[in-house]
């Protein structure tokens, strides 16, 4: 049985004033065009690898396109290990800054997408249910619009894990994603924020798993936390990873995310 917060989602979302709108589907390019400060030495990704601009759009990698993870098995805050998904073409680094509780992610990567993922992902190996939320900012204003700060439960390492998880896009946009099966092309929730709020980031960001189900979670300003549209169905197998990350999502050009205020619990229960 879902607990009692999860039944009043709805009536929490028209209070806070959001005018929402949800669907499935993958979601369109976006019109910005893509950054060109990549760094000298870098390498050339595959076009279809580029973010989507007015004179290109982003199409899905090839199915039999991988590239193996690299992984590291360093501790981090309340995290286990590090991995860069999917071989990005540009390594990423992250940091801990413990007297501010705040975790730094700097990544390339074109998308965590698709049938497979880009990205910087800090993590944890987890069982049961799940309550993980935090704070998150973009540093850089001027970041690509379709980059992504998530909170993500996989199943393993691989650049095409069955998968779900909670992002905020660098143009507001927050999303519920799912690869329900390994290889699969994800599938979304997404919800934009308009009326007297529009343009307005969300401040906090949250999944809750209990059983095979997966909710998110938005705080926008000071308010309680909310759950958003219904939840996701995905089976995990224990152990699975829990973790923060971030795409930048231009194959060869790193941006930062920050995370602060993270809670982590091995429960469904929702706190804060």
């Amino acid at each position: 049985m879902r607990s009692l917060h999860t039944s009043s989602a709805a009536g929490n979302a028209l209070a806070i004033g959001a005018a929402v709108l949800a669907l499935w589907a993958v979601a369109p390019a976006p019109a910005q065009a893509p950054a060109s400060s990549a760094p000298a030495n870098a390498p050339v990704p595959p076009d279809w690898a580029l973010p989507g601009s007015a004179a290109h759009k982003q199409v899905p990698p090839p199915r039999d396109f991988h590239r193996p993870s690299v992984n590291l098995n360093t501790p981090l805050g309340i995290f286990e290990g590090i991995s860069d998904i999917g071989g990005p073409l540009v390594p990423g680094s992250s940091r801990y800054d413990a007297s501010a509780k705040r975790y730094s992610i700097t990544s390339a990567g074109y998308n965590i997408w698709y049938s497979r993922d880009e990205f910087r992902f800090i993590w944890k190996r987890m069982s049961g249910d799940v309550s993980f939320a935090a704070d998150v900012s973009f540093p850089n204003p001027a970041g690509y619009n379709d980059r992504k700060v998530v909170l993500v439960i996989r199943q393993d390492l691989d650049d095409d894990s069955k998968e779900v998880m909670v992002a905020e896009h660098g143009r507001g946009m927050v999303h519920l994603a799912q690869r329900p099966t390994k290889g699969a092309d994800m599938t979304d929730m997404e919800y934009t924020f308009g009326g007297t709020i529009a343009d307005v980031h969300a401040a906090r960001i949250g999944i809750e798993k209990h059983g095979d189900s997966e909710a998110l979670y938005v705080r926008l300003k000071t308010e309680p936390m909310h759950q958003f549209g219904p939840p996701a169905q995905v089976h995990f197998d224990p152990p699975f990873y829990v973790g923060i990350g971030f795409c930048s999502h231009q194959p060869v050009t790193p941006d930062t995310a920050e995370f602060s205020d993270v809670l982590l619990e091995n429960a469904a229960s929702w706190v804060r």
